[in-house]
C-alpha cells in the first residue's frame, strides 16, 4: 500500500470523532477515511501512515450510504464543515455515537460498569445558541462571504445563509451583515498575510430568552463608519430581540475570537438566558453550554449522578459561568467553583446573586494553583473540563483529596479515557456512564460519567 494510490471500498463504521474505517481486502489492511458516513460506498486517495495506519482522502462517494432517507436540510452540505450526518434519520446518528462511546470506553474502563446509553438532544435543529461565523471567499480571489469553513479546509469559505444548526434570527444577521461589507467592498483579514480588516461574526442568542448579542471582529489596519450596520440589523424582523451590538478589535496573528479592545455600539455587551429555572447573564467570551435544552438534560443527568449532597461541600472545576454550581447548591451545604476565565468568574458571581445563590463561591484561576491555595476540603467533586480533558499536573492533586464520588462530564470522550488511566490507579471505579448528545449533526458528544472510591485491585 504506497501513497497516492487509489482505492475504492464501503466505509464499515465511523470511529470517534470521524473516522471512517474501509476495509481493502486485496491488502487485509483497513484504511482510516474521514468525513464519511457509515455504509458510504467511497473512492479515496491513500495520503499518509499514522503509527503505522493508513490514511486516504475522499475524493468521492460513489454510492450514498443506506442509512441516508433523508435529504440535505440546507444549501452547503455535505461540503460545509459545520455538519456531518444531516442525511442520516436521528435516531441512526444516535445510534452510531453510542457505538463509538462503547468502544472507547470498553476499552479504557476496568472492571464491570453500567453504560445507560445516549439521551437525545429535545432539539434536532436549531438549537445552538452560540455561533462563530467566519469572513473569507468561498474559493481564491471570489467575492466575500460570511459562514462556516469547507471540511477539510482552513481557507475556504461558504456563506451559511441558511444554516440549520441555529435559529433564523441568525441566518438574518448573517446575511445582513454580509450584504452590508459587500457593498461597500469591504475585504477580510487574510491569515497567511496579515492584512485585511473583517475577521469574524461572534452571534449569541438565548434559546428561552430570544435576546441576541451581535459582535462583530474586525482587525484596526482599517476604519469604517459602523453606525449604518447597527441600522440595518436594528430594522431586520426577528422573533427574537437584538440587545447588543459590539465592535470586538482582534490584531491576533492567530486564527482565534478574542478581544484587545471591545466597544459597545449598541445596547449592552451581555444576554440572558434560563436554564432549570436559573437566569444566566453571559457575557461575548463566557462559557455556556451551546444547546440550552440539551444543557438541561445534561445537568439533570449531573445532579442524579451526584446523588445525595446535603451537608456536603462540593468543588465544582472548571465551572465557567457557574450553571453547574447553581444547579447543584439548592441541595449542597456549599460549592466552590474554580475557572479560569475571569470574565466568567465575574458573570458566575453575579449570576448566583440573581438567582438568590449564598452558598457558591466563585474563584478565579488555574485549577492547579487555586487547589494550593483553598482551605475548604471537597466531599463530592465535579470534573467538566476543556476539550483536551485535565492538566496532568492538576489530576493528581484532585485526586489527593480522596473523595467518595466524582462525576467527569467530558465532551471529548478520548480525552475523559486517556484521564480514566490515572483516576482508576487512584483506586477509583467507573460506576455507570451515560451520554447527552448536544451536537445533533455533528461528531461530537456529551459524556457523564460517575466514579466511585472503593477497595478494588487495581491493574498498574
Amino acid at each position: 500500500m504506497k501513497k497516492g494510490t487509489v482505492y475504492e471500498g464501503i466505509i464499515e463504521r465511523v470511529d470517534f470523532p470521524n473516522k471512517g474505517i474501509v476495509h481493502i481486502p486485496e491488502e487485509d489492511k483497513d484504511v482510516i477515511v474521514k468525513n464519511g458516513i457509515p455504509g458510504q460506498k467511497i473512492r479515496f486517495v491513500i495520503n499518509k501512515f499514522k503509527k503505522g495506519k493508513a490514511e486516504g482522502r475522499l475524493l468521492e462517494v460513489l454510492e450514498k450510504s443506506p442509512l441516508e432517507t433523508r435529504e440535505p436540510v440546507c444549501s452547503i452540505f455535505p461540503e460545509c464543515g459545520g455538519c456531518m450526518y444531516q442525511t442520516m434519520p436521528y435516531e441512526e446518528q444516535v445510534k452510531m455515537k453510542e457505538g463509538q462511546i462503547r468502544r472507547i470506553m470498553d476499552e479504557a474502563v476496568q472492571g464491570e460498569y453500567v453504560f445507560e446509553g445516549v439521551k437525545s438532544s429535545p432539539k434536532e435543529f436549531g438549537y445552538r445558541n452560540k455561533m462563530e461565523f467566519s469572513f473569507g471567499d468561498e474559493y481564491k480571489d471570489g467575492p466575500l462571504s460570511l459562514g462556516l469553513h469547507k471540511k477539510g479546509s482552513t481557507y475556504d469559505v461558504l456563506t451559511a445563509a441558511d444554516c440549520r444548526l441555529v435559529h433564523e434570527d441568525m441566518n438574518r444577521i448573517l446575511v445582513c451583515v454580509l450584504e452590508y461589507f459587500k457593498e461597500r467592498n469591504v475585504g477580510y483579514y487574510k491569515k497567511m498575510q496579515h492584512v485585511g480588516y473583517l475577521r469574524h461574526l461572534l452571534l449569541r442568542r438565548g434559546d428561552t430568552t430570544g435576546e441576541i448579542l451581535v459582535s462583530l471582529v474586525t482587525t484596526t489596519q482599517e476604519e469604517h463608519d459602523l453606525e449604518p450596520l447597527v441600522k440595518e440589523l436594528l430594522k431586520l424582523e426577528l422573533e427574537g430581540k437584538i440587545v447588543g451590538i459590539l465592535h470586538i478589535l482582534n490584531d491576533s496573528l492567530a486564527d482565534v475570537v478574542k478581544s484587545d479592545e471591545t466597544r459597545i455600539l449598541y445596547g449592552q455587551d451581555y444576554f440572558y438566558e434560563k436554564l432549570l429555572g436559573l437566569e444566566f447573564k453571559i457575557t461575548p467570551f463566557s462559557f455556556f453550554q451551546p444547546n440550552t435544552r440539551g444543557a438541561e438534560v445534561l445537568y439533570e443527568t449531573v445532579r442524579e449522578y451526584i446523588g445525595d449532597i446535603h451537608d456536603m461541600t462540593v468543588f465544582d472545576l472548571f465551572s465557567g459561568t457557574g450553571t453547574i454550581s447553581q444547579v447543584l447548591a439548592p441541595v449542597a451545604k456549599q460549592v466552590v467553583g474554580v475557572e479560569i476565565v475571569e470574565e466568567a468568574v465575574e458573570a458566575a458571581k453575579e449570576n448566583a446573586a440573581r438567582n438568590g445563590i449564598s452558598n457558591c463561591k466563585f474563584i478565579a484561576g488555574d485549577v492547579f494553583q487555586v487547589l494550593d491555595e483553598l482551605e475548604e476540603k471537597p466531599d463530592v467533586i465535579v470534573l467538566d473540563p476543556p476539550r483536551d480533558g485535565i492538566h496532568p499536573k492538576a489530576l493528581p492533586k484532585i485526586l489527593s483529596y480522596g473523595v467518595d464520588r466524582i462525576v467527569y462530564i467530558s465532551c471529548k470522550m478520548t480525552s475523559l479515557a486517556r484521564d480514566l488511566e490515572m483516576m482508576q490507579i487512584a483506586g477509583y471505579r467507573v460506576e455507570k456512564m451515560t451520554a447527552v448528545d448536544q451536537f445533533c449533526e455533528t461528531v461530537h458528544c456529551e459524556v457523564v460519567a460517575l466514579m466511585t472510591r472503593g477497595e478494588i485491585e487495581v491493574a498498574i
